[in-house]
């Protein structure tokens, strides 16, 4: 899909695209906020139904209301695997089967990587990668028995670039990326699609919700600069989610999806340079990566 596709289906996303015969059921963590509410809003509106999964539902009545028995709001933690398998359970009995699985749950950890507590590192990976395992484990049974669907991996810029004080942060997206493109291969002889979400800043409660480690003098200049650049940047340094959502939907209606999709320039300008660096390093230590496998 071009960009101008794309432009034409954000003016028109109540338009079913011309290759669906009929509407898809979704299964969204982390429903009630950000991305997560409006990928649950944007699929109710163009006459999808949703399993929209949250550690409090409330903040869905709303849509409820709206949307009657298309919606159904389930509270479970992705962290708790017996919670995921019974929403998925819960799923299949309303809509009879699951389409797209859209691992979007986490938060993020800001602090530099010695200064984080080992409490708040394996926190941040218990939502963030053991998480999507537990949603993984718990759909893919369905995926696989269908031989068909879509699975939403919720990374960002962070999946493919870093910079001070957000070690822990990407590293579970790096975890999720790495995990992401064996499970592509695993699965798409069974019909399944997968392609890793890489938005850049965006609009949402997450910075709010951001855990903080304790700090240490000596990343001041590094660390809390960084912080300190975050909290100036302007409101339009900020993705809408509700793009955001129009982009993920994009992907998930075309026939043939990316593995990865980046989505806002500031964050694919953030991680063209990580990439470029990578080649840098493959070209000019080649000499020495060779010398290894020379007698």
């Amino acid at each position: 899909m071009t960009c101008c596709e794309l432009t034409a289906y954000g003016r028109n996303m109540n338009e079913t695209p011309k290759h669906r015969t009929h509407p898809r059921t979704w299964l969204i963590t982390g429903a009630t906020s950000g991305i997560g509410r409006e990928l649950t809003l944007q699929a109710l509106e163009n006459g999808d139904t949703v399993a929209a999964l949250a550690r409090d539902t409330s903040p869905l009545d709303d849509l409820a209301r709206a949307h009657g028995e298309r919606l159904l709001p389930v509270t479970a933690d992705v962290r708790d695997e017996r919670a995921v398998r019974d929403a998925v359970d819960g799923a299949l009995a309303r809509f009879g089967r699951i389409d797209v699985v859209a691992n979007n749950a986490g938060y993020g950890l800001f602090g530099a990587v010695e200064e984080a507590s080992d409490p708040q590192a394996r926190a941040v990976f218990d939502t963030n990668v053991f998480g999507v395992l537990n949603v993984l484990r718990a759909t893919l049974p369905v995926l696989r028995a269908q031989r068909s669907g879509h699975v939403l991996q919720g990374s960002s810029v962070y999946g493919q670039s870093a910079h001070p004080g957000v070690g822990l942060l990407a590293a579970t997206k790096y975890a999720v990326e790495g995990l992401s493109d064996a499970l592509a291969a695993e699965v798409a002889p069974l019909g399944i699609k997968v392609t890793i979400i890489q938005p850049g800043m965006t609009a949402t409660p997450f910075l709010a919700n951001l855990d903080v480690a304790a700090a240490l003098d000596d990343y001041d200049p590094t660390v809390r600069e960084v912080q300190k650049g975050i909290g100036e940047l302007p409101a339009s340094a900020f993705s809408a989610p509700a793009r955001i959502a129009e982009g993920i939907r994009a992907a998930v209606d075309s026939p043939n999806p990316p593995l990865r999709l980046a989505l806002g320039v500031a964050g694919a300008t953030a991680m063209r340079p990580a990439l470029v660096a990578r080649i840098a390093d493959l070209d000019d230590w080649q000499q020495v990566t060779d010398a290894v496998d020379r007698p």
